[in-house]
């Protein structure tokens, strides 16, 4: 195991992490309202939690990873009515567009994805238990939880009770008190509905989660992740009616991402222009939406490819906030195109391909015995400094960083021994290297799968056209003509092609 610390919201520090089971994490995501098809701020949680659980599962846990499906809802019921549809089915449609969304971005580790609708039996039992409890009551078929039994209430915001407002609809007028919320609310005509104690009707937001969770982990787990934007009313929400409910912490470790903003500047990439500090409570308002213009993320990742975004939100903390632009996504393109070059010269150096090497699935398994030897000395001091950034509070942008300073010193090996011009050289060395950034590139989701190469009639003659024009080019240096040798190297960098001279001639690739 190791000895990672985890950013407890509820806490607000970083605490050692400890599972409710040795050995066990259970973690719970909050996932999408399926009204309509994802945009790129829905798979920002997702792409996190994957890492998380393939990090944890590194580090010798056994985890489960569950993300909720909110398949009944005033958005949906309202989507439906507009397109003439069932309410199931725009679920169906949207929650295909999501699977289909997340495999694109190598999430696959989610282990349950239960549907509100699939756990409408878990649902009433739990509010019938609030309200014999005396913490929810009905008014004409409306049941609301009432906060002012709860003297912990807004514990996560650190909000006071007279400053929220909770959730009623047409109902509100008949609260005990403004901040109570909705736990079950009374059919409308012509709404899907279930039957209840408090005859027909359909469940509040919160109370979903709590009893989904519940029915997966039990009362008590370990981690409870979403954004931001969650934890208030949604979180402590849950918080109220799961610890009142049974008298015990919901969730040791609440885990929140920070949301995604568009950039208005679409400027420079790096630093704080592309992510913030540390989220703040007030920073929620500012998300990425689809009423802000948040468009569906297919036809994104048609543009720029899965890896890419992938690699696009991991690259700094997860707390932090990101500001999305596509210009911002090409930058972490030219971040992967430095490992995709040094796949390739290994490939060209030792005939074996990268994507063949089998990643070690433990920390212990990936050790490294450096002895004397200059490039596995490199390679353990950066594996253990990303194994130390993980451990704090899964810092995959210092993990990022630590994979970049592992390829450049593979690549000054590489130069130094002039590994490409020698025939039969001890490449030990170097096979170790890239399995050890096989490794640790697989617990970020990254280069698991060979790209597929495009072999269409088009990809047929872009070749030909490119090998025209390098051979162009190379009679333009042999002549001496290096204006026209540079207008062309310009002009393609204009194109998104990159040349790389090398002595056995001149290669090309995108980006």
């Amino acid at each position: 195991m190791s000895n990672l610390r985890v950013y407890n919201t509820l806490s607000r520090t970083k605490e050692e992490f400890k599972t409710v089971e040795p050995g066990k994490v259970g973690i719970y995501l909050c996932g999408p309202t399926v009204y309509a098809e994802a945009h790129i701020g829905h798979m920002v949680g997702p792409v996190i939690f994957d890492t998380v659980k393939r990090y944890l599962a590194h580090s010798g846990y056994d985890v489960r990873l569950v993300v909720n499906i909110t398949d009944v809802d005033d958005k949906l019921i309202n989507k439906a009515n507009e397109r003439k549809m069932t309410m199931l089915e725009v679920a169906e449609e949207n929650i295909k567009d999501y699977l289909d969304n997340l495999a694109a971005l190598n999430v696959t580790t989610i282990d349950d994805m239960p549907r509100a609708t699939s756990s409408m039996d878990d649902i009433i039992q739990f509010i019938q238990d609030l309200v014999e409890k005396g913490f929810a009551y009905d008014v004409n078929g409306d049941v609301f939880f009432e906060v002012s039994k709860d003297t912990e209430y807004g514990k996560l915001t650190n909000r006071s009770v007279d400053a929220m407002q909770g959730e009623g609809g047409g109902a509100a007028a008949s609260k005990r008190s403004p901040g109570d919320f909705a736990l079950w609310k009374k059919a409308k005509s012509g709404e899907p509905s279930w039957d209840s104690p408090w005859g027909k009707g359909r469940p509040g937001w919160h109370i979903e989660c709590s009893a989904m969770s519940k029915s997966l982990f039990g009362e008590t787990f370990d981690i409870h992740g979403g954004g931001l934007d969650l934890t208030f009313p949604h979180h402590e929400n849950e918080i109220a009616q799961s610890e009142c409910c049974h008298g015990k912490p919901m969730v040791n470790y609440w885990m929140h991402n920070g949301l995604l903003r568009s950039d208005p500047s679409a400027g420079k990439i790096g630093g704080k222009s592309e992510r913030e500090k540390d989220a703040g409570e007030s920073e929620a308002g500012g998300k990425m939406s689809r009423s802000g213009g948040a468009g569906g993320l297919h036809s994104l990742i048609e543009r720029q490819g899965g890896e890419r975004i992938r690699f696009f939100l991991l690259r700094t903390h997860y707390r932090s906030t990101i500001l999305f632009s596509e210009p911002a996504i090409e930058e972490a393109g030219i971040g992967l195109d430095t490992f995709y070059r040094l796949f390739e010269r290994y490939e060209r150096i030792t005939g074996k391909s990268f994507y063949d090497i089998d990643p070690a699935t433990t920390r212990k398994q990936g050790e490294i015995e450096a002895g004397s030897d200059e490039l596995l000395t490199l390679l353990k001091k950066h594996r253990d400094a990303y194994l130390e950034k993980m451990d704090d509070d899964f810092n995959t942008g210092g993990g990022v960083s630590e994979l970049f300073e592992i390829v450049r010193s593979v690549n000054k090996f590489v130069d130094k021994h002039k590994l490409e011009e020698t025939q039969g050289a001890d490449t030990s060395s170097l096979d170790q290297a890239m399995a050890t950034i096989r490794e640790l590139s697989a617990i970020l989701g990254l280069f698991t799968d060979k790209p597929e190469a495009d072999s269409s009639e088009d990809a047929g003659l872009v070749d030909h056209l490119m090998s025209l024009v390098i051979e162009i080019r190379a009679n333009s240096r042999k002549k001496k003509d290096f204006e026209t040798s540079d207008l062309i190297r310009d002009r393609l960098t204009e194109c998104g092609i990159t040349l790389e001279d090398r002595k056995d001639g001149t290669l090309w690739r995108k980006g």
